[in-house]
C-alpha cells in the first residue's frame, strides 16, 4: 500500500501526511489534532511563542488527540544584525510604516526591549514539555539539543532547501528530512546559502536530496495541494508529503477571515516572494502593502522587520484589511477547495489512493 513508508513507519502515523507548521499565530491546536485524528501528522509552529508557553501547548494538543503532533521551532531565530539594531536604523525603518499605522488610526511603537523569543530558551522548555516529533527550520539544532530529544524519545524532523542542506542534517542524526521548494507559502527556510540562491522546485529538489541523504526519511513539501501530488512526490522518492496551504485555508487553522478569504479569492500567479513583512524572505499574495513597498532596497533584518509589521497587524485584520497583512500561500492556491480540514484529508486519501490506482491499471494493460 502506497501509505506505508519510512516515515509512517518512523513516525508512527497511518498516511504519509504532514501537515505544514505555520508560524505567526497561524497555527491552532484544533487543526493539528485534526489532521492527526485523521491519520497524518498535525503540526503547531511555536516560534513566536514565549518558553513558558510550551508545556501548556504540549498538554492542549495531547487533550486534543493520542496520535503523533510535531511542534516546530526556529533554530535561526535572529538575523545577525538583528543584534545590534540601533534606534536610527528603527527610526529609519518606521518612518517608511508610519503611514499604514496612520491610515489605522494607530500610533507608531516605540523600540522595544526585544523583538522576538530566543530559540535557546525555547528548546530548554520544550524537551521539559516532551511532544512526541519536534520539527525545526532555518539551521540545526546542536548536538546537545539533539542528544536531549533522543534521550526523551522527542523524534527531529528538519528542513532543507538544498542538497548540500540535507547531508549536514543527515549527518547530524535527525529522524526525518523535509525538502521544501520554492513553491511553498510562507518563509524560505535556507540556512547554509541565501534564500535567493536556494530556489530550487519541489520536484527537482525530492531526488537532489534523495541522493545527498539516501538513509533518511524524507517529506517533500511545496506546491503540493491534491492526492496527484502527493502521488508524484511518493513516486520521486519522497516518503511523505506536506501540505500548508491546503490546510492553512480550512476554517480550523488560526488565519484571519481576510486571510482565508484572499486565499479562496487568488488567482494562478498570484503569489510573489518578499521580504517587508517579516524580513526574511516568505512566499505570499501580492497586495497592496507589497507593491507599495518594492520601491525600498531592503527590509529591517528579521525579527525587527516582523515586529513592526506585526504592530498593525491585529488592527489591519480587525479592519478587514488584506491589503495591509501578511497572506502567506504558495503557488498551487489558486486550486483550493476545502474549507474544512478533515473533508480535506479523507479528499487527500482517495486521490492519492486513485493516482496509484490508475497507474498501476495502466501498467497492468500495456503490450510488448
Amino acid at each position: 500500500m502506497w501509505n506505508d513508508t519510512a516515515v509512517t513507519r518512523k513516525l508512527g502515523i497511518v498516511y504519509p501526511i504532514v501537515q505544514g507548521p505555520f508560524g505567526g499565530g497561524l497555527s491552532s491546536t484544533q487543526l493539528a489534532a485534526t489532521v492527526s485524528n485523521a491519520g497524518g501528522l498535525g503540526s503547531f509552529g511555536a516560534h513566536h511563542l514565549a518558553p513558558e508557553k510550551m508545556a501548556p501547548l504540549v498538554a492542549e494538543l495531547r487533550a486534543l488527540t493520542d496520535r503523533p503532533f510535531a511542534i516546530n521551532l526556529w533554530v535561526s531565530a535572529q538575523d545577525e544584525a538583528a543584534s545590534s539594531f540601533s534606534r536610527a536604523e528603527y527610526a529609519m525603518h518606521m518612518a517608511r510604516l508610519k503611514p499604514y499605522f496612520d491610515e489605522l488610526e494607530l500610533v507608531p511603537p516605540e523600540f522595544p526591549t526585544k523583538f522576538g523569543e530566543n530559540f535557546d530558551d525555547q528548546i530548554e522548555a520544550l524537551i521539559e514539555a516532551s511532544p512526541p516529533v519536534f520539527s525545526f527550520v532555518f539551521g540545526i539544532p546542536s548536538s546537545r539539543v539533539l542528544d536531549a530529544c533522543r534521550s526523551r524519545g522527542i523524534l527531529t524532523v528538519g528542513t532543507v532547501t538544498t542538497a548540500d542542506e540535507a547531508a549536514q542534517m543527515e549527518s547530524a542524526g535527525v529522524d526525518v528530512i523535509v525538502a521544501t521548494g520554492l513553491e511553498a507559502g510562507g518563509h524560505r527556510v535556507s540556512f547554509l546559502k541565501t534564500a535567493e540562491e536556494s530556489l530550487t522546485g519541489t520536484f527537482a529538489l525530492i531526488p537532489l536530496v534523495r541522493a545527498a541523504a539516501p538513509k533518511t526519511p524524507l517529506i517533500a513539501a511545496g506546491g503540493i495541494m491534491h492526492g496527484q501530488g502527493i502521488a508524484a512526490a511518493l513516486t520521486l522518492g519522497a516518503d511523505a508529503a506536506q501540505l500548508g496551504t491546503a490546510l492553512l485555508a480550512c476554517n480550523e487553522s488560526a488565519a484571519s477571515t481576510p486571510h482565508r478569504e484572499a486565499l479562496f479569492a487568488a488567482k494562478p500567479g498570484s503569489t510573489v516572494l518578499t521580504r517587508m513583512f517579516s524580513g526574511r524572505l516568505a512566499r505570499g499574495l501580492r497586495n497592496r502593502y507589497v507593491e507599495e513597498m518594492t520601491q525600498y532596497a531592503d527590509a529591517a533584518p528579521y525579527p525587527v522587520q516582523g515586529w513592526m509589521t506585526g504592530s498593525f497587524k491585529a488592527e489591519a485584520i480587525k479592519r478587514g484589511r488584506a491589503d495591509l497583512i501578511s497572506l502567506w500561500a504558495g503557488q498551487g492556491v489558486s486550486l483550493l477547495k476545502h474549507h474544512v480540514a478533515s473533508e480535506l484529508f479523507a479528499d487527500l486519501v482517495a486521490q492519492t489512493s486513485e493516482a496509484f490506482a490508475r497507474v498501476h491499471s495502466a501498467g497492468s494493460g500495456r503490450t510488448v
